[in-house]
């Protein structure tokens, strides 16, 4: 890293060793077209896209002693459309349950959406009002381990009903993590969902609320996804859903998941938005 004053997003010697073999592993088999390696330092592109992700600031208000825009944006873009964001943030998630005596993928899932308001210019046309939450924008669906990990997520218009999230990610659990047996869902999520279940291996449960119960009262198990949720808040720049392509918006949630996940392996942290 460059004698730059550090900011507090930054990610720390220990933390870049756990990002930094994949990063330099892609660098060196995307040359730049003149063949040299490059400008800028990758570090670097990784501190400014997690300096944004807890910052919550436009691109154009990344700070001068960062890269360029032009090329942060680069790097995000190619990174969200070849899937290294994903690689990254996979990696790290199979260490940290490793970490925990846990084996790499897991047997269990749940899954649960989040409405949230969208920025202006975002296009209308992938966003929609939530009529039970009464919010214009997206939601995010997550579907997470019994440690609060993310296993997939999927990002769609506010309007989209549970069971298309549910359909969604459940596909994409799958297609990830060949080992989850089942999902844990709420009652928002209906019998289409539990029928897809089946169909790709997947027995879904639906957790009932008890009647008796007043106010919000978490349920066993299913109360760590909300939980991630309350986590990824702390990255301002998923409070509210500012991202022109739904896949830029699901990317974040990996870049987020990512630093805080070489953090509890290295045992750092960084001080929360709101505490400022």
């Amino acid at each position: 890293m460059s004698d730059r004053q550090s900011y507090k997003s930054d990610l720390s010697d220990e933390c870049w060793a756990l990002i930094e073999p994949v990063v330099t592993s892609w660098k060196a088999r995307h040359p730049s077209v003149s063949g040299h390696q490059g400008n800028y330092d990758m570090r670097e592109i990784v501190n400014a896209l997690l300096y944004q992700s807890r910052t919550g600031c436009q691109w154009d208000y990344l700070p001068h002693d960062l890269p360029p825009v032009g090329a942060v944006k680069y790097y995000f873009y190619k990174w969200r459309d070849d899937g290294t964001d994903r690689t990254v943030h996979d990696l790290l998630r199979w260490q940290v349950r490793e970490k925990r005596g846990r084996l790499a993928d897991p047997s269990l899932v749940v899954l649960d959406t989040q409405s949230l308001h969208a920025a202006a210019g975002v296009p209308v046309g992938t966003t929609g009002r939530d009529a039970n939450k009464k919010v214009s924008g997206r939601r995010r669906g997550l579907a997470v381990d019994v440690l609060g990990l993310v296993i997939a997520v999927v990002v769609l218009a506010a309007s989209v009903h549970d069971n298309a999230f549910g359909t969604a990610l459940l596909d994409k659990v799958a297609a990830n993590a060949g080992t989850v047996t089942k999902a844990l869902v709420d009652q928002g999520f209906k019998k289409s969902v539990v029928d897809h279940g089946q169909q790709v291996g997947i027995e879904v449960e639906v957790v009932e609320r008890n009647p008796a119960d007043a106010g919000f009262v978490p349920q066993p198990k299913r109360w760590i996804v909300e939980q991630t949720n309350g986590i990824l808040m702390l990255h301002r720049r998923l409070v509210r859903d500012y991202e022109h392509r739904t896949a830029s918006a699901e990317s974040r949630v990996y870049w987020a998941m990512s630093d805080r996940m070489s953090r509890m392996l290295t045992g750092t942290s960084t001080p929360a938005w709101r505490g400022a």
